[in-house]
């Protein structure tokens, strides 16, 4: 078999999935354009700004995507190609499109407030603060990680880190010219097309006048960055950046399917599916947890409710951002398992443990868009540069993230600290930033980073949690939210508790002890719907 009906025909059933499925999605969060969103309702030039869809769709793509769609399928193919596929697909329609879109619409009828806050409306004051603490600890845990991971990135390929400058500056450029041509669809398009244009020039002129610094000069700088991008108005920088990265990853999927199509491998992975591995573990729960971004992951519930629904101009746009985005996102996960399974399965395990999954992921795609006429070295240079432009999206995004968090978690506090961190956004900023920097220098995120996967789908099963309480309260069937719900809760619930036994017996009790708070944190929870909705005090319907 060659990979190109593969890829054809996941293709065929994402697009099928957005017009068949997606309708009746659509419908039962009565998506309508009657309503003034919140980026109209709260417009203040910095984080509500109305957006064309096309921008917005820019900046939730390029801030859910990241890393994640890749890494996650490569290694997850060690139990088998075809489960991975089946879960990309089953998981992104039904579980994560859902997620995505349930997020963004629940946000926007909620001030475009978080998942926290949509918890305290439905379920109570104690659900939010425990989901809160939860989030803004993971989105600490990701900026460090990010940061620490993009700044040896940096050192490792000088040019990469040219051409990641060169695109933050033509960003501001980019965003400074919107802001005075947003109303001239004719100007947009032809700054639209300079500007990628201009990109896609950089990523050539970066490995021309590679950039070179030490580990801690970078660390410092994409900190002092990711401050810079969490204050600074959204249309001026983040969103711009965004919007015109995309186009990165846009042309990296068009480049790949021609390349699929036109030098057509064939699959020389055996279909054989493995229950078990020596160093994952078990193909239950461990796939599910593996495949996060691709299928469905947690993190896009903080980006959907927290930086996208203060920029949607008109609630149909929720459509193509948040179920389109996330089908987009499964295809790009496909495209990833098609990368490695054109070796066998002794070349791909080798290679995976020796090389790992981004440089795998470069080099099996790079090498059929050679096919094209494309240079390999080059084809597999811009492979490895896209990756890494996304990771810097997620440092950014997650920042401005960790910012909301915790200004909400403090709002309606009288004292006068809570006041400042609530209301300043460079005060609540620069804790982020020193939380961050304090995590890096002590080390703990090399700790922490293998129980983030199961963390992460236990953020997806408390936001599908907060968003069915939401729809049952406003008496709105939310059987197609329930199912996705306990199947993430049964998947995170099973995963922690192995996880905390295997790292007790190990006497790693720090390990033991984070993954059995995550494990009570969730039950905690749970109970605490289970008493609102026995207490079910009716709000507006999602229709209405």
């Amino acid at each position: 078999m060659t990979l190109s009906p593969l890829l054809l025909i996941a293709g065929a059933i994402l697009i099928a999935a957005y017009f068949l499925y997606g309708k009746f999605v659509f419908k039962k969060f009565g998506i309508n354009n009657q309503r003034k969103t919140p980026a109209h309702k709260f417009k203040d030039g910095v984080d509500y700004v109305p957006s064309r869809p096309i921008v917005v769709l820019g900046h939730h793509f390029a801030s859910i995507a990241g890393a994640g769609p890749i890494v996650g399928p490569i290694i997850a193919v060690t139990f088998g190609w075809i489960p991975a596929v089946i879960w990309i697909l089953v998981g992104g329609i039904f579980f994560g499109a859902v997620h995505d879109l349930g997020s963004m619409v629940a946000s926007i009828r909620n001030e475009g407030k978080s998942i926290g806050t949509i918890i305290k409306n439905t379920i109570g004051q104690k659900g939010k603060q425990l989901f809160m603490i939860f989030s803004f600890s993971t989105l600490i845990l990701v900026i460090a990680v990010f940061a620490d991971i993009i700044a040896k990135t940096f050192i490792n390929n000088p040019g990469v880190a040219s051409a990641s400058i060169l695109f933050i500056l033509l960003a501001v450029v980019f965003g400074f010219l919107n802001k005075r041509i947003a109303h001239k669809k004719s100007l947009f398009t032809i700054v639209s097309i300079i500007g990628i244009i201009l990109m896609y020039y950089f990523v050539y002129l970066g490995t021309q006048i590679p950039f070179e610094l030490d580990y801690q000069i970078w660390l410092y700088l994409l900190l002092a960055y990711a401050f810079i991008a969490s204050v600074t108005p959204v249309s001026l920088l983040l969103q711009p950046r965004d919007y015109l990265n995309s186009f990165l990853l846009y042309g990296l999927i068009i480049l790949a399917v021609v390349g699929v199509l036109y030098a057509n491998p064939t699959i020389e992975m055996d279909t054989h599916v493995h229950l078990s591995s020596e160093n994952l573990g078990y193909l239950f729960p461990v796939l599910f947890v593996t495949i996060a971004c691709g299928a469905i992951s947690g993190f896009h519930s903080l980006v959907a409710s927290g930086t996208t629904s203060k920029q949607i101009d008109k609630e149909e746009d929720v459509k193509i951002v948040g179920f389109g985005g996330m089908l987009i996102e499964s295809f790009l996960a496909i495209i990833s398992v098609g990368a490695v399974i054109i070796l066998s399965r002794e070349d791909y395990t080798s290679s995976l443990s020796a090389l790992g999954p981004v440089t795998l992921f470069s080099n099996g795609l790079g090498s059929m868009m050679a096919s094209l006429g494309i240079p390999e070295s080059l084809a597999i240079s811009f492979v490895a540069l896209t990756v890494s432009a996304f990771a810097l999206t997620t440092l950014d995004t997650c920042t401005r993230l960790a910012r909301f968090t915790l200004q909400e978690f403090f709002e309606g506090i009288e004292h006068p600290v809570g006041k400042s961190l609530s209301q300043n956004r460079f005060i609540s900023t620069g804790i982020v930033v020193i939380l961050s920097i304090l995590l890096i220098r002590s080390g703990g995120f090399t700790t922490l980073w293998p129980i983030f996967g199961s963390a992460n789908q236990l953020l997806a099963a408390l936001a599908l949690l907060a968003v069915a309480v939401w729809l049952i309260k406003t008496n709105v069937n939310a059987t197609f939210v329930i199912i996705p719900m306990f199947f993430m809760f049964t998947v995170t619930l099973t995963s922690l508790g192995i996880f905390a036994w295997k790292n007790f017996e190990d006497q790693a009790y720090v390990l033991a002890i984070i993954a059995a708070v995550l494990f009570i944190l969730s039950l905690v929870l749970i109970i605490l719907a289970k008493k609102s909705l026995e207490q079910q005090s009716p709000i507006t319907q999602p229709g209405n």
